[in-house]
């Protein structure tokens, strides 16, 4: 019945892709424990209507990011976490790369959905990259965030970064404590987005 139908569309969930490196993978961890799960599991308690895909590929650079999202477009998603940069700025990439190939994915996704949101997340890198790379690497996200009107993250590792007990012995990937702090960063950011849009 075409009644029946139409209903069925309507209650389709929003999509939210988080697009991203190991950090949104859940490096070292089951899947169920990395933060895009955790905020799935606060948006399923307060009964609204999105699902989270979890785009994140280990070791993946901006210049990974954009050569994946033609491929996860071809899926409509109405959210666009935007978690790349990072593995650039540890191998010492140029911002100005980032920042182009931060920027495509986001031309590209816009281009594409028109009326999707984009959630950009900061990052930062240690200081012994150096003075002047870790001052214009971290201002690449609130640069991008201000150019598209995107809701900006300010720091996704904020409480979690550089804290042993809350990263795993590799000291650069949190734990399952860790994660759970970085869902609380992130939440702070998309609750009212998707409070606005359900």
């Amino acid at each position: 019945m075409p009644g029946l139908n139409v209903s069925a569309v309507a209650s389709e969930p929003k999509a939210i892709l988080f697009l991203g490196n190991s950090l949104t993978a859940g490096y070292g961890l089951d899947t169920t424990q990395a933060f895009p799960t955790l905020i799935q599991d606060r948006i399923d308690s307060l009964g609204w209507n999105f699902k989270v895909i979890n785009a994140g590929q280990s070791g993946d650079t901006s210049s990974g990011g954009l050569r994946r999202i033609d491929w996860l477009l071809r899926r409509e998603f109405h959210v666009l976490v935007l978690e790349l940069g990072i593995n650039d700025g540890l191998r010492g990439i140029h911002v100005d790369v980032t920042r182009q190939n931060l920027q495509a994915i986001i031309n590209r996704t816009k281009s594409r959905y028109p009326g999707v949101k984009v959630v950009v997340a900061g990052m930062q890198v240690p200081p012994n990259m150096g003075g002047d790379y870790v001052t214009s690497f971290r201002a690449i996200f609130p640069q991008l965030a201000k150019k598209n009107g995107a809701h900006l993250i300010p720091f996704l590792l904020e409480g979690v970064g550089g804290n042993p007990e809350l990263n795993l012995p590799d000291g650069i990937h949190p734990s399952v404590e860790g994660h759970k702090i970085v869902a609380e960063n992130v939440w702070k950011v998309m609750e009212p987005l998707l409070r606005s849009m359900k």
